[in-house]
């Protein structure tokens, strides 16, 4: 991944910003890489994120995106793409020189239910068959990260015995991906009150215990904002367990200041502690069209001008 210092004065001023992205918006065949140096970090955008101006093509908006100094993408639903698809994605990554983040594991939507944490063999063997494909569709996007929800709560069982097993389940999940040097990473949601992995603390229990290079933990700052707060000081606290991060101000989840989050000091301390992944982009946009989609690169303009 590229990391390269840029003039801040290139893309800072708005008119600078508004005129480059008018004459792409234009001419797509006109994108080059030097419409907009890369950022000091590897944010990663997703489908949809810049449709206003590159289309409804994702590997349009992937150019795009890489026009305007993004180096990076996420695709939740890459598992559901037809093979060809993921192809030229991970095609069209190559030669721009970017990176695949994370996709979720996820064809048979065992995520969701109240699944991992029973112990079932039936929900395992779901689990284990979602991971043998997606092995295969990390090698045609050239993704190495893949997301895992481990379910909901099971009601009957004791906090202890949810934890067994769903480091069981992990395990078995982690013997697949390890030989590929792939890496699931659990993801802590604030969606409902059901689920059963919400916190730094336990996610980076369940990573110690699962005791495997391929079971890591992906720190979403929204999800973590809402359920307990305290970010730069609890990404210290998982950091040895943490090589994916997640961005989306709260409340609103949309892009880096539209809400609490002072995410320049957030990324000016993920910088310094020596990170070098990805940063995916899962927000939606503040402000509708264009104007939104140049609102929020201006966004990361700001909070990424933290050298």
């Amino acid at each position: 991944m590229q990391r390269r210092k840029f003039m801040k004065q290139s893309l800072l001023a708005g008119g600078a910003l508004f005129a480059s992205a008018s004459v792409i918006a234009g001419n797509k065949k006109q994108n080059t890489p030097d419409d907009a140096k890369p950022f000091h970090l590897n944010y990663g955008i997703h489908d949809g994120m810049f449709k206003n101006h590159a289309g409804p093509d994702f590997t349009e908006q992937i150019k795009f995106a890489h026009s305007m100094g993004f180096r990076a993408i996420e695709d939740n639903g890459m598992m559901a793409r037809p093979v060809d698809q993921q192809k030229l994605i991970g095609d069209t990554l190559a030669k721009l020189g970017m990176t695949m983040g994370v996709f979720v594991i996820t064809s048979n939507n065992w995520h969701w239910k109240t699944s991992l944490t029973t112990g079932k063999q039936e929900w395992i063997d779901l689990m284990i068959k979602d991971c043998r494909e997606a092995v295969e569709v990390a090698k045609r996007c050239n993704a190495r990260w893949m997301t895992v929800v481990p379910g909901n709560y099971e009601k009957n069982l004791s906090q202890e015995f949810q934890t067994a097993n769903v480091i069981n389940a992990l395990r078995k999940a982690s013997a697949i991906f390890e030989p590929h040097g792939l890496v699931m990473v659990l993801e802590a949601l604030s969606d409902n009150a059901d689920l059963f992995l919400r916190h730094t603390d336990q996610s980076f229990m369940i990573c110690k215990a699962v005791n495997s290079p391929a079971c890591k933990f992906l720190f979403d700052m929204y999800h973590m904002q809402r359920n307990e707060g305290d970010i730069i000081s609890n990404i210290d606290k998982v950091w040895e367990e943490t090589p994916y991060f997640q961005v989306g101000d709260n409340p609103g989840r949309n892009e880096p200041g539209t809400g609490e989050m002072n995410y320049r000091n957030i990324f000016k301390h993920i910088q310094k502690k020596g990170y070098n992944g990805v940063l995916g982009m899962e927000h939606g946009n503040a402000k509708p069209g264009k104007e939104g989609e140049l609102a929020l690169i201006k966004a990361y303009r700001e909070a990424d001008d933290f050298m």
